[in-house]
């Protein structure tokens, strides 16, 4: 028979032990492609939901270099270790043909602002949003 002291304990240990976090099967999350064209994000608009896994396939179509800055979005994002060095600055920047892949988690629900930083390209129509419910 146990104490009456020794129950709590087990009890109290037992809330406390860690729990173990699922790796993200990222194969089965939804893939995104983002064309960066020449002033304009296609689509403009991403919609995603919290919390859910995305691959997000940035692809330039454009001879030139585009970005897609998105610094709240990114910042408050759970970016994959691997692809956090694609992002300086809350941006993914990309030179003419150029592709990259980001694997995130979706972060709070709310409306991101996204935009390109090249001169005149935002003036232009290069401006999106990122909706996440």
């Amino acid at each position: 028979m146990m104490s009456s002291f020794i129950l709590p304990v087990l009890s109290v240990l037992s809330a406390a032990a860690p729990t173990t976090v699922q790796p993200v099967d990222w194969e089965h999350a939804p893939h995104l492609q983002i064309s960066l064209e020449s002033y304009r994000f296609d689509p403009a608009a991403i919609s995603l939901r919290h919390g859910e896994p995305y691959v997000l396939a940035f692809v330039n179509k454009a001879g030139g270099g585009h970005n897609f800055v998105a610094k709240r979005f990114f910042a408050a994002a759970t970016v994959s270790d691997a692809d956090r060095p694609r992002i300086e600055k809350g941006a993914v920047s990309l030179d003419g043909g150029q592709s990259a892949e980001i694997h995130l988690i979706a972060p709070a629900a709310g409306t991101y602002e996204v935009h390109c930083s090249h001169f005149m390209h935002s003036s232009l129509g290069m401006k999106g949003t990122v909706v996440v419910e």
